[in-house]
């Protein structure tokens, strides 16, 4: 998962359960490749730990006080774009599930996954990839044939490990779009359409918008 030379993996930890977030910290902490860098008891916190410590990756539940785990990932999706969201929860249900992703979380596991599946999801999750266990991809899949469209769960079908939101911004710019017009039909912030608009050129290889559009147009994105 990570090789002896690479820097570790800091994660931030967020579970209201003492239990169950003091666990975490000691089985993830004793992981070769990981760092737990804060735990947090609720979403508030969760937020501002971030902002402090700037993790590569969040392992949060969904229900916490303060501030619950589908608001914590769209407030953090929104303003850390680069850090990579991993739900843990007990909840497996398909509205969890799609909100859970909707507001931007990269992975979704139950919390019958062992450590070495909650590593390997955060690694894959902070390299842009999405990881989903058993249990959610069978929501997945019922939500589907009920007529439910995950929207989120799109992104695990679109080029070079692209999101939806950077899909989404992606079109944008292949429409000529400039980052403070791009801000303000997302209702996001400058700096934050500037990370994802980072992120889109790493992963397509783009140098420039021209690129990036010569890109969205190879691969039907306008």
């Amino acid at each position: 998962m990570s090789c002896p030379d690479q820097a570790p993996l800091r994660v931030i930890i967020a579970d209201d359960q003492a239990s169950v977030r003091e666990g975490l910290v000691l089985l993830l902490g004793l992981l070769p490749g990981i760092e737990v860098t804060a735990a947090a008891t609720d979403g508030q916190q969760a937020i501002d730990l971030v902002a402090e410590h700037r993790p590569d990756a969040v392992l949060l539940d969904l229900h916490m006080p303060v501030l619950d785990g589908i608001e914590t990932t769209r407030r953090l999706s929104a303003e850390h774009p680069e850090i990579a969201i991993v739900v843990l929860t007990t909840y497996a249900d398909d509205a969890s599930v799609l909100a859970a992703l909707r507001a931007g979380a990269r992975s979704y596991l139950t919390k019958d996954a062992d450590r070495a599946d909650i590593a390997r999801a955060l690694h894959s999750a902070a390299g842009g990839l999405s990881v989903m266990d058993p249990a959610v991809q069978a929501t997945l899949v019922a939500a589907a044939g009920a007529g439910v469209t995950p929207r989120p769960a799109e992104a695990r079908d679109l080029p070079d490990g692209l999101t939806t939101r950077e899909a989404e911004i992606l079109a944008m710019i292949a429409k000529g779009m400039t980052n403070p017009e791009i801000a303000k039909a997302l209702v996001l912030s400058n700096h934050t359409v500037k990370s994802h608009i980072n992120r889109i050129f790493a992963k397509t290889r783009s140098r420039d918008r021209a690129a990036a559009t010569q890109y969205a147009q190879a691969h039907n994105l306008q």
